[in-house]
């Protein structure tokens, strides 16, 4: 019988069967199709610079990635995490948050510490910072055997009044107020969420559950997990037995002293909810609530409305940035790369240049940019403009422009081109994107075109689509005069009228997707591929995991698992960016040396953790296979001791105190994509797993078994980086579709079957031929590649395929 060339369609097909997609592919792991054949994606290497052999990293969890270049012909990237904002250049990160009023405390100090901790209370009367926000402490002097001037994240904010920040040593003695009445607190604006939350002590509120007065008392130590019975400053107007909330945690408890709740049942289950809470460490200072909470409070209820992560937006208006965080102000970084001084409200600057209009800029905005050819700042969800009410309350659906060429003027008059436009189509605006001639708004509910017509009009507004969607303001990529956007359960695009995409993997994505963290879902393109990205969180993830690309040359759809939370395909800098990123944590608890495995981490905020990976503390790696995405800061099945994979070597396994540092194995960074083969996230490089596998064939519709004696394989490594690039081949036989691969006989039809290989062949680029002896009445062919150094382009391979009985 002739050879049998294996040529299948481009793209993954998911929607139907393995055996049903005959002649296509059915599963992928970092290729790409380019001219209809597969090949391995390009590897990635950090831009950050490397100085005194450290490279530069970055605070917080990477939402956005703008880059322009000034007029001295400075290449720059802003940056923005849900704790700060950054400047990039030459690899280098530059903090220009904005700080707001600086206080000077006086008293005999503000901080507070307790002799063999690192965890210090700070008094600052109405200091309305939230955790994740920074501080910096200037004029203290030694206290407790520390001296607590420089820069500090808030970790906690027990009161209004208090807060608390982890010192790099622990103190020498307890002392309720030290520091001198000399120290001065300057804050950075206050930090967002990583990940969207409910009921954790970052924005909850009380719009359903319990609705009666809130009672509320503060730990008066750290607890445990196991904590009992939990002690707190007063319980003296609590209910003689009931339920208690600690963050996120529901405790039950059958009696209490004036300070202590007894007899209690930790992890328990909150009033109306369907499940447990989990149990968890607090913090000493840590709020205790008995019924409904207040806005901005944590929520122990079950159904809470949660708050949403820190979104931003940012567009240039000449060399200089404007940016904006999702829900807050406007803000101007005016170009100064040798200070790099920090940015400032738009208001205040508005104010300095006229006292008339400057009190009349948005105080708050959804997202901002700045028209392209027409120089317009543009203010998308505003305060309306009101004569004489500069305090007016804000709408979602409002779209405010400023003068054309002028950031500042935002009143309305005969001589100057501001203006204002609400929106009727949904009940909140989602983001806005330019397009070709003109700007796409997206609400919760249509689309809508924004126009510019000139004086006297400005700027005209028309319905594009209704009964769309949007699934987050970053999941949207524009190219070519098209633009693309994930829905809430489909693809579109946009070409002058909006069109469903369809999609070969749609399963496979929104059947697995955690709609609660959809806002983190994020867009781009990578345009030398002909290729828009989608990075999104599977169902068991609290962070991305995974991508999906469509390709707008070829019409075709694949997939991967990577994690990213910015992107940006720039013609400026030569390759795609992308950001890989997470919010440093600290332990909650002291860490023995045991268990070595199987043990767990309490972390005080590992919310944006991956589900699985290896974390450092002090110099010891300790990988994890799962995060509790429930409770947000628990890391388990832990391997103590693991591999630090640039030296390749085992670390010691160590004690290690409460609330010392925990960082990720993979530092926070921006990468250039398409460069290279190998993941470069870490100063040496490791290799990237690629594998494409085909839907099942067979020979005349299975009728016979088939026997393969030969494969014919057919690639090239072009660009591979190593002397002898090699992949495995496999072709993968079963007896019907209810099997395992690589099993005789196993007629009941299951899910997630353990399949094993049937024959892995190891090609290089000279390999001509190999001969096997595989049987099977359906297979499947499968590539992949381990190695540092490959790359590898698949063409036809060809088996020696032929009928061989029936069974």
């Amino acid at each position: 019988m002739p050879l049998q060339k294996l040529l299948f369609k481009p793209g993954i097909n998911r929607e139907s069967t393995s055996y049903a997609n005959e002649g296509g592919w059915f599963e992928s792991e970092k290729i790409r199709f380019r001219f209809g054949y597969p090949e391995k994606i390009g590897g990635w290497t950090n831009l950050a610079a490397a100085v005194n052999g450290v490279a530069y990293t970055y605070a917080g969890v990477n939402r956005d990635i703008n880059n322009w270049v000034t007029l001295n012909y400075s290449n720059l990237n802003g940056v923005g995490t849900n704790q700060k904002y950054y400047i990039e250049n030459g690899g280098v990160y530059k903090d220009v948050t904005p700080l707001t009023a600086a206080v000077t405390v006086g008293g005999s100090g503000p901080f507070a510490t307790t002799n063999g901790s690192k965890l210090v209370l700070v008094t600052v009367s109405a200091h309305g910072v939230s955790p994740g926000t920074y501080v910096t402490f200037s004029g203290a002097v030694a206290g407790g055997g520390l001296t607590l001037n420089g820069e500090f994240e808030i970790v906690s904010t027990p009161t209004g009044n208090t807060f608390n920040i982890i010192s790099p040593t622990a103190a020498t003695s307890t002392s309720a107020t030290t520091g001198g009445a000399s120290v001065i607190a300057n804050f950075q604006i206050a930090a967002g969420n990583a990940v969207y939350s409910t009921g954790n002590g970052w924005g909850g509120g009380s719009w359903s559950g319990i609705t009666s007065a809130t009672l509320v008392t503060t730990l008066s130590g750290t607890i445990t997990s196991a904590t009992n019975p939990i002690n707190v400053v007063s319980a003296t107007d609590f209910a003689a037995t009931g339920t208690i909330g600690i963050d996120s945690e529901a405790i039950t408890y059958t009696g209490k002293t004036s300070t202590s709740f007894t007899g209690c049942t930790r992890g328990a289950t909150y009033p109306l909810a369907t499940s447990p809470s989990l149990a968890a460490a607090h913090l000493s200072g840590a709020n205790v609530y008995q019924g409904a909470t207040g806005w901005g409070e944590a929520a122990p209820l079950a159904n809470s409305i949660g708050t949403q992560l820190r979104l931003w937006t940012a567009d240039n208006f000449g060399e200089d940035l404007i940016f904006a965080p999702r829900g807050g102000a406007i803000y101007y970084w005016d170009v100064d790369t040798s200070t790099y001084a920090r940015a400032v409200t738009l208001t205040s600057l508005a104010t300095a240049a006229s006292a008339t209009n400057g009190p009349y800029v948005p105080t708050t905005t959804l997202a901002v940019i700045a028209s392209d050819v027409q120089r317009f700042v543009i203010a998308f969800g505003s305060n309306p403009y009101t004569p004489g009410n500069s305090a007016t309350t804000f709408d979602p659906m409002i779209v405010r422009w400023s003068d054309q060429e002028d950031a500042y003027t935002w009143v309305p008059a005969a001589t100057n081109q501001s203006g204002e436009y609400k929106l009727a189509g949904g009940s909140t605006i989602i983001t806005a994107r330019m397009a070709k001639q003109e700007i796409l708004i997206w609400t919760d509910a249509a689309l809508f075109t924004m126009q510019y017509l000139g004086p006297p009009y400005v700027w005209g507004f028309n319905l594009l689509a209704d009964n769309t969607s949007l699934i987050s303001p970053n999941a949207i990529a524009s190219v070519n005069n098209q633009t693309f956007w994930m829905g809430v359960d489909k693809f579109y695009v946009y070409t002058g009228r909006v069109d469903t995409l369809d999609c070969t993997v749609w399963q496979y994505v929104f059947n697995n997707i955690n709609q609660m963290q959809a806002y983190q879902i994020v867009s781009g393109t990578n345009e030398k591929y002909g290729e828009v990205w989608w990075f999104y969180p599977s169902a068991n993830s609290s962070v991305n995991d995974r991508y999906v690309i469509y390709n707008h040359l070829e019409k075709t759809w694949y997939y991967g698992t990577i994690n990213r939370t910015a992107w940006l395909d720039s013609p400026l800098r030569g390759f795609p960016m992308g950001a890989q990123s997470v919010q440093n944590s600290f332990l909650s608890a002291a860490l023995t040396t045991t268990p070595t495995t199987n043990a767990s981490i309490t972390l005080l905020n590992g919310y944006s953790y991956p589900s699985s990976g290896t974390v450092v503390i002090d110099s010891e790696y300790i990988s994890y296979t799962a995060h509790d995405s429930a409770d947000g800061n628990t890391l388990t099945g832990c391997t103590r001791g693991a591999v630090n994979p640039v030296t390749d070597t085992a670390t010691t396994v160590a004690t290690h105190v409460q609330y010392s540092s925990v960082t990720f194995n993979t530092p926070n960074q921006v990468m250039y994509h398409e460069n290279g083969t190998d993941d470069g996230s870490l100063s040496v490089l490791q290799p990237i797993e690629a594998y494409i596998q085909s839907a099942d064939f067979d020979i005349g519709d299975g009728h016979n078994f088939g026997f393969v004696s030969k494969i014919l394989p057919d690639l090239t490594f072009d660009g591979s980086t190593v002397a002898a690039p090699q992949v495995t081949l496999s072709v993968r036989s079963r007896q019907n579709s209810g099997t395992a691969y690589g099993v005789g006989n196993s007629p009941d039809v299951v899910s997630g079957n353990n399949y094993a290989l049937a024959r892995n062949y190891v090609v290089q680029l000279f390999t001509g031929q190999v001969y096997t002896r595989i049987r099977g009445r359906q297979m499947a062919f499968k590539v992949i590649s381990t190695d540092k150094g490959v790359a590898w382009q698949l063409g036809a391979t060809r088996l020696d395929l032929r009928p061989d009985g029936r069974r």
